[in-house]
């Protein structure tokens, strides 16, 4: 069976969005998934687990969610900034990623790799497989971590009692909706959705009561 992975959550201040460093006990290397506006917070986290960043993963490329991108790279150089392929050219891009129409503009490096459904990825003893739901945004995927239960970082897709918004350019309500049913509400119950806002949730409870989509 697969090792269930240690999870922090940071929150940055400004949108309330959630990164995550993910790790294996007993491991010193991790995974750092969508970081933020405030990648202080994330190098504190770090140091305090004794951690090092073997990979970052985006699920998407608006600017809350790819804003310490430059930071963990330029702290963690080796490690490779990983993207869906849809939405690789907002990386660098501060029109396209929603930072410039709101007065700041912000630029990441570039992927260093870009997934689609059907990819994993492989570091710091983790493999997650990579799903494709856009809708959101053109080219928004979710990693999915199979362990028991499964574990899914799931960007701006599920929210508790929500879904993700999608009237920024490249979002369709009707994609994204039938993203969730076919790929997430397919998954175990048990299944935990880390999102990019709020508390984590489970696929039993949104399927019964999520007043957006329901199984």
């Amino acid at each position: 069976m697969t090792q269930p992975p240690q999870i922090r959550c940071i929150v940055s201040s400004q949108f309330a969005e959630n990164a995550y460093v993910v790790w294996l006990p007993g491991r010193r290397d991790c995974v750092v998934v969508d970081p933020g506006l405030d990648p202080e917070l994330i190098v504190e986290a770090l140091q305090a687990e004794g951690l090092t960043v073997a990979a970052i993963l985006n699920t998407h490329g608006h600017a809350d969610h790819i804003a310490g991108n430059e930071a963990m790279k330029s702290a963690f150089p080796d490690a490779p900034l990983i993207i869906g392929e849809g939405d690789a050219f907002m990386l660098t891009d501060s029109m396209a990623n929603l930072s410039a129409p709101f007065g700041y503009p912000i630029e990441s490096p570039p992927a260093d790799r870009t997934v689609a459904e059907g990819d994993f990825v492989e570091s710091a003893g983790l493999r997650f497989d990579v799903l494709e739901i856009p809708g959101h945004s053109p080219g928004h995927v979710v990693f999915v971590y199979r362990s028991k239960p499964i574990v899914v970082f799931g960007g701006d897709v599920l929210f508790q009692s929500g879904i993700g918004r999608t009237d920024f350019p490249g979002g369709s309500h009707d994609r994204l909706l039938r993203g969730i049913r076919n790929k997430l509400y397919t998954l175990p119950e048990d299944t935990v959705i880390y999102p990019g806002h709020g508390p984590e949730t489970t696929i039993g409870e949104e399927r019964v009561s999520n007043p957006f989509v329901r199984a």
